[in-house]
């Protein structure tokens, strides 16, 4: 069965507890109990994977490069998709379809938070949607995947 990753940068284990007003009531395991029944639905099993630190994150991207089975990334970099340009290089290297998520519409927020460095090395983006926005972000992948001919097929030029 194929594989689809999900990558959830810092804080996101404060889920439910940090910023509700923000961020929403659900907690992460909550977020990636649902998606991984989605995923489920569509013939895909869903590995997750959240991490505080930068290196990590950028390490486990670096993983799927040798990993076939895992077929497409669905991404919430947090704080660092405004400032790690290693988490941008590792994505676009491992050159398989990603797609970033914000449960914040992150353009209404602090002025630093308006450019995200990592997103032109995805699909697309999903902003502001909470928690609802992964689901999107998932079918979104799933759809890219299943269509040779999608319209949102990456080029070499995005990358």
């Amino acid at each position: 069965m194929m594989k689809l990753l999900l990558i959830n940068g810092p804080n996101l284990q404060l889920l439910g507890r940090r910023e509700p007003e923000i961020y929403g009531s659900e907690t992460l395991p909550d977020i990636v109990r649902k998606l991984r029944c989605e995923a489920q639905e569509f013939g895909f099993e869903l590995e997750d994977f959240q991490s505080n630190t930068e290196g990590e994150i950028v390490s486990r991207i670096g993983e799927t490069l040798g990993d076939p089975e895992i077929a497409g990334i669905i991404i919430n970099p947090a704080a660092y998709t405004h400032t790690s340009v290693a988490i941008r290089d590792a994505l676009a290297a491992a050159a398989k379809p990603a797609l970033e998520v914000h449960l914040s519409n992150i353009h209404v927020r602090e002025e630093f938070r308006h450019r995200s460095l990592t997103a032109p090395v995805c699909l697309g983006c999903i902003i502001g949607l909470g928690s609802y926005g992964y689901s999107l972000a998932l079918r979104g992948l799933v759809h890219h995947l299943q269509t040779s001919d999608s319209a949102v097929a990456r080029t070499a030029d995005t990358v």
